[in-house]
């Protein structure tokens, strides 16, 4: 076999050389996976950076496909939730101390999403729209229309009414149900995830009827809406979804307890 110098052949060095590229690969990777969400935020205080090895990376410019900007990693801003520690001991778990589906603590929790729509790929169309707003789509002839079906909570109670269904343009599927419900201040609409909801096909013994096993009727009145009527930005996407999904801890008290 060939040598270079001595003993050592060209196999071995290749070998070490795949070791030391493979090696720097890891290196380089574990650096890019830190440029969102770390540092972590440490309860024994602001003297403590929690970022473990290797080091956060140097702060990088991204082009977003809309034209906008962001630098990753960034300073973020400080923000008060309404939790508190469950136990006096470091690293102990937060609960809420307010309304614990609405503060976004524990299963209500949500990321910090732009506040502008989803768009379709290659377009400046939002993804998300209900279906007055997108006339080339409607539900198949086969599935039942959800749409003047009462809605009804985990409490057996009358929530409101559906008036429209939003369809996911690029994934063409059914995301969420309008539903028009009567809170303290009115009439108003939401929106409930559609893999929350089940509907009850009608027959000829009763109507067709969307049923929530996650949340009360009175907690659907009060859930959170989009700020505006025809479109839904990414963050209030999250912040409605953790809403619903929380109702399977935080709906009623007995859920909160243990199963044995």
């Amino acid at each position: 076999m060939r040598t270079v110098v001595g003993t050592i052949d060209l196999a071995l060095i290749a070998l070490y050389a795949f070791w030391i590229f493979f090696a720097g690969l890891i290196f380089y990777l574990r650096r890019e996976d830190k440029r969102e969400g770390y540092p972590l935020v440490s309860d024994r205080g602001g003297r403590v950076v929690v970022q473990g090895f290797p080091a956060i990376p140097s702060p990088k410019t991204f082009l977003i496909a809309d034209g906008t900007t962001v630098q990753a990693p960034r300073r973020e801003a400080v923000r008060d939730f309404a939790m508190r520690p469950a136990a006096g001991f470091p690293g102990a778990p937060f609960e809420p101390t307010g309304n614990p589906m609405q503060d976004g603590v524990g299963p209500a929790s949500y990321a910090l999403r732009a506040e502008h729509p989803e768009l379709v790929y290659n377009s400046t169309d939002p993804k998300i729209v209900p279906l007055r707003l997108a006339p080339a789509y409607s539900l198949a002839a086969e599935d039942p229309d959800p749409r003047g079906m009462t809605v009804v909570g985990l409490d057996g109670s009358i929530g409101g009414t559906v008036a429209d269904a939003w369809i996911d343009r690029s994934d063409v599927l059914l995301r969420y149900l309008e539903v028009e419900v009567v809170g303290t201040a009115g009439p108003r609409r939401v929106l409930v995830p559609m893999p929350l909801v089940r509907i009850e096909q009608p027959s000829s013994f009763r109507p067709g009827r969307v049923r929530l096993a996650s949340v009360t009727a009175a907690q659907l009145a009060a859930a959170p809406a989009p700020a505006r009527p025809d479109e839904i930005t990414m963050r209030e996407e999250d912040r409605i979804t953790a809403y619903f999904a929380s109702g399977h801890l935080y709906a009623t008290p007995a859920r909160l307890g243990p199963l044995l």
